[in-house]
């Protein structure tokens, strides 16, 4: 069985409680998916499937690489993909086959991983949480690093060094969150709390065992 499926983040809202607490949550609009490709232990060393969002794609927009690809499993093309493994091979997961978001049900266990915000080259103290210098009269030190290594020894900025640089944009998973309502007919799933990525960006969400 997947225990997961490919979704787009909508958006924030909220939800009240039956004692009137508001309740934050993120709508993703879960699917339906379409498996494109299954791979076998016997074939491949390990049991998994590749699920494929369904969405519109011109055909002007897929690689000819990627046509044979979706040509061979007989499905429309698909703009996002993903690999799930397989715990073992099972005989209902076969190419073609609709994976739903009715596989989920509330108070579910999830992992949500996304993509973060871009927010562009960002100094120490927006990136890493430095405490900057003194704001007082004469202070030529406020937003400043600092120093970054010794002249002497060893003679160079050691690897790791938290420095200024891009910010976002990175691969983050958000674990533990729980499933608070679930909408089949739409492909609806809403969570409780944040998760990674902007609005309308692609989110992977597994259900945990």
């Amino acid at each position: 069985m997947i225990n997961g499926i490919l979704g787009i983040k909508v958006g924030m809202t909220q939800l009240f409680e039956k004692d009137g607490t508001a309740v934050p949550a993120t709508v993703i609009k879960a699917g339906p998916c379409v498996i494109v490709q299954k791979k076998t232990a016997a074939h491949d060393g390990y049991d998994a499937v590749q699920l494929g969002l369904v969405q519109f794609v011109a055909d002007k927009r897929v690689k000819k690489g990627m046509q044979g690809h979706f040509k061979k499993a007989n499905v429309s093309p698909v703009r996002f993909l993903k690999e799930f493994r397989l715990q073992e091979s099972a005989e209902s997961t076969q190419v073609g086959s609709k994976v739903l978001v009715d596989q989920f049900s509330p108070s579910d266990s999830v992992d949500v991983s996304g993509v973060s915000k871009g927010k562009g080259f960002a100094g120490v103290i927006k990136r890493h949480n430095f405490r900057g210098g003194a704001a007082t009269h004469g202070s030529m030190f406020h937003r400043a690093p600092g120093s970054i290594g010794a002249s002497a020894f060893p003679s160079r900025v050691l690897k790791g060094m938290r420095a200024a640089g891009h910010m976002g944009q990175d691969n983050v998973t958000t674990k533990n969150l729980q499933v608070v309502r679930v909408d089949v007919e739409k492909n609806l799933l809403i969570v409780r709390g944040a998760v990674p990525g902007a609005n309308g960006g692609y989110v992977v969400i597994r259900k945990k065992s």
